[in-house]
């Protein structure tokens, strides 16, 4: 069913990687607007993309393939690997930027608050959902356009996405060597 995957350009994989990145957001947002009852724009950059939702989703793709017709192996090995991703990025945030931008400690079985039974249960469910609905329909959408414009819109979000990004990253950098230097004339102070 989707053989071709395994032979699209670089393209048509980055136009798969942004909208699963924008549906990632926009579900991010939703959950978490619930959640905090007020209007929530997640994502690391300004732009409305959550590119953890693009890595994790197609990485899954790809790795769980051959495991595609066996439902149960999908849900479990996806569960397990966005769980050791989240805690992976939870790590890799905590070194650069002193911090992490989720906190599960409010969930039941959770570990230190970076990871916990319901997410790791909903990314499994997410895995799963990947070959069922997700691909297809995210290859839909980019088959509507791709012909004709695939390779410029491609182009194009990865320009608006890097530029996003490394102002973000900056902000991000300054927001903690902020906090950093607040806390040492605190204690200065004390």
């Amino acid at each position: 069913m989707f053989d071709h995957m395994f032979d699209m350009d670089i393209y048509y994989f980055f136009n798969c990687f942004f909208l699963y990145s924008f549906f990632g957001w926009v579900f991010e947002c939703i959950v978490m607007t619930y959640e905090n009852r007020a209007i929530t724009n997640r994502g690391f950059i300004k732009g409305p993309f959550c590119t953890i939702y693009g890595l994790g989703a197609l990485s899954a793709y790809f790795l769980l393939r051959p495991l595609a017709h066996n439902y149960i192996a999908v849900f479990m090995c996806g569960m397990i690997m966005a769980t050791i991703l989240e805690y992976v990025t939870a790590g890799i945030m905590t070194r650069i930027f002193g911090d992490f931008w989720w906190n599960y400690d409010n969930k039941r079985f959770n570990y230190h608050g970076v990871i916990c039974l319901e997410s790791s249960l909903c990314w499994g469910a997410m895995s799963l959902c990947t070959f069922i609905v997700f691909q297809p329909f995210i290859e839909s959408i980019v088959n509507i356009y791709y012909l004709s414009y695939g390779k410029s819109v491609a182009v194009i979000l990865i320009c608006y996405y890097l530029l996003d990004f490394a102002i973000s990253f900056r902000r991000a950098i300054k927001a903690n060597n902020d906090v950093e230097s607040d806390a040492v004339i605190q204690s200065l102070g004390n």
